[in-house]
């Protein structure tokens, strides 16, 4: 008896369109647009619960990484062995391909591990998530290997965690998208770095690892409370490498201690 099925339009196929029409040739078809995928946005309790614990494993994960001999292993073998860690530690998988990048690689936003070998002096760029329970979060990390850090390296690394501070401390329920992303952007654009910092500062996770809200310069729409949100600023020198740091956070209200950092692994510089 019904006249009319609301449908998402951005994510049905021409094929499963044609066979509701046929199924029901009465039938109005209305586009829903995002609709579940805006009330999803705002995440209860529990599911803060599995995002919680998705971000400890991965924290573990990346923990033992840490402790062991890197240089002369490639990037690919050590991104096959930190999404082994998260299935030991618990996670029904990786949340998104583990990124690991070494030397010039390091800082680029969603880098395919290759064959280079970690060398003494590089930049080790990390960015893994965990699978718990369908919730998906995110952690990106920085090191410097063998060596004490040069002055460059740390002059970049320096200036990407004021970013990445300066982003996580904007994240207040009220906040707009965009100006988390300007919080963050303008401490790089001011450095000389407008054109090799990353194109967004975050985004929401959840059932999937890139969810509303989009935390760019073109975003709108205002944050609310209980929103799990990565803050990821970077910058990447073409041909010197890069420096990337990468956290999930949960925005809360002042009176709640504000935001909720979820991945907790050191973002001090280690030469390891």
């Amino acid at each position: 008896g019904a006249d009319g099925l609301a449908v998402e339009e951005h994510d049905l196929t021409v094929a499963r369109h044609r066979s509701l029409a046929a199924a029901a040739p009465g039938l109005r078809l209305a586009d829903l647009s995002c609709a579940v995928e805006q009330l999803r946005v705002v995440k209860d309790e529990d599911e803060i619960g599995c995002l919680r614990i998705a971000a400890e494993i991965a924290d573990q994960a990346l923990g033992e990484l840490l402790e062991s001999i890197l240089v002369g292993r490639t990037e690919r073998h050590l991104a096959l062995e930190l999404e082994r860690r998260l299935v030991d530690h618990g996670a029904d998988g990786a949340a998104f391909p583990t990124s690991v990048a070494t030397g010039p690689h390091s800082g680029r936003r969603g880098h395919r591990p290759t064959d280079r070998r970690v060398e003494e002096g590089d930049f080790l760029s990390v960015c893994l998530g965990a699978d718990y329970h369908g919730y998906r979060c995110e952690i990106g990390r920085t090191f410097v290997i063998g060596t004490a850090p040069a002055d460059w390296q740390i002059e970049l690394y320096e200036l990407v965690f004021a970013a990445q501070r300066a982003g996580r401390e904007s994240l207040v329920p009220g906040a707009g998208y965009r100006d988390v992303d300007r919080a963050a952007r303008q401490i790089l654009d001011a450095a000389g770095h407008a054109e090799t910092a990353v194109p967004l500062t975050g985004h929401g996770v959840g059932l999937e690892i890139d969810e509303d809200p989009q935390l760019s310069p073109s975003a709108m729409g205002k944050l609310d409370a209980c929103v799990p949100v990565t803050v990821e600023p970077g910058v990447h020198l073409p041909g010197r490498g890069g420096v990337r740091i990468d956290d999930t956070l949960v925005v809360r209200q002042e009176a709640d201690g504000g935001p909720e950092l979820l991945t907790i692994t050191t973002k001090e510089l280690l030469a390891l």
